[in-house]
């Protein structure tokens, strides 16, 4: 579902942009899914067919098309820190051969505390999902601790890379009697992200996400900026300036600009939550 979802959003962008299927540009895609390991193989493989662009989604496939060339454009979406993960030299100026649609999450994590701590005023152990793969994760799991300690929060990091990981971590969370879970951004989370979320409503904790996509299923509140299917759709506006001579190295590479607030009124209700009025007066969707 999520890769069709991919390639509806990379070819409206460019049918948009005036390009035709088969006229204009030919799309081959490889895949790696849950299987991180793959990466480096598919990204020599789009590399031996010498494309005029490569776009990647995510920092674990950015990094695999970035050690396969030096010299082939890279598009990047939904990426952590570029300049953290040397990706870019910097944001305005990237200086190589990849550009495109970075997250900086950094920020993020002490206001999606503040959100859970509003709604959740007693809470004292947040679990965090994340994905060892996923080369961001590391960074992004020491900001959610680092924002923690200020609020005297403890967190309890579970990993998962896999469907029964994922099982598993829930079971240790709901041991641990976690008062909430925070859903790291990934691809391979947002696959999964049906058998997350039931499972966060089967043990009834309380979830926040950057994903929208996750609250529209069930999921308690997301914050962040637009979801990564916007963004891929976004992104062929990189391409098509590559296309016309554009140098990645001379594009800026373009952060959210926007965050958006989306709560799950009907989960609040199946949890017990009841969500303070000065919560529900800032969000940009609240679903009944």
């Amino acid at each position: 579902e999520g890769v069709e979802k991919a390639h509806t959003a990379f070819k409206q962008g460019l049918r948009e942009l005036g390009y035709l299927e088969g006229k204009d540009f030919v799309l081959v895609s490889r895949w790696a899914l849950s299987n991180a390991e793959r990466l480096p193989d598919l990204a020599k493989e789009l590399v031996a067919l010498h494309p005029d662009v490569i776009l990647v989604i995510t920092s674990g496939p950015t990094r695999a098309a970035q050690q396969a060339t030096p010299t082939i454009p890279i598009v990047m979406v939904a990426t952590g820190d570029p300049v953290e993960n040397g990706f870019v030299k910097s944001l305005a100026k990237p200086g190589g051969n990849i550009t495109g649609l970075a997250n900086v999450t950094a920020e993020l994590s002490p206001k999606m505390l503040e959100l859970l701590l509003s709604i959740v005023p007693k809470l004292s152990l947040m679990a965090v999902l994340w994905n060892p793969s996923a080369p961001a994760h590391a960074g992004m799991l020491k900001n959610v601790q680092t924002a923690a300690q200020r609020v005297k929060v403890d967190i309890l990091p579970m990993k998962a890379q896999t469907p029964a990981e994922i099982e598993s971590a829930f079971v240790s969370m709901t041991k641990a009697r976690a008062g909430a879970v925070l859903i790291l951004p990934d691809l391979f989370f947002g696959i999964q992200r049906r058998q997350i979320v039931e499972l966060t409503l089967k043990n009834r904790i309380p979830s926040i996400s950057e994903n929208r996509s996750f609250v529209e299923l069930g999921g308690l509140i997301s914050y962040g900026g637009p979801n990564v299917f916007e963004n891929i759709r976004r992104s062929a506006t990189y391409v098509d300036k590559i296309l016309k001579g554009a140098k990645p190295a001379d594009l800026p590479v373009e952060l959210p600009m926007k965050f958006e607030l989306v709560i799950n009124l009907k989960t609040a209700k199946t949890l017990g939550i009841v969500i303070p009025q000065m919560v529900l007066v800032r969000a940009d969707q609240v679903i009944e």
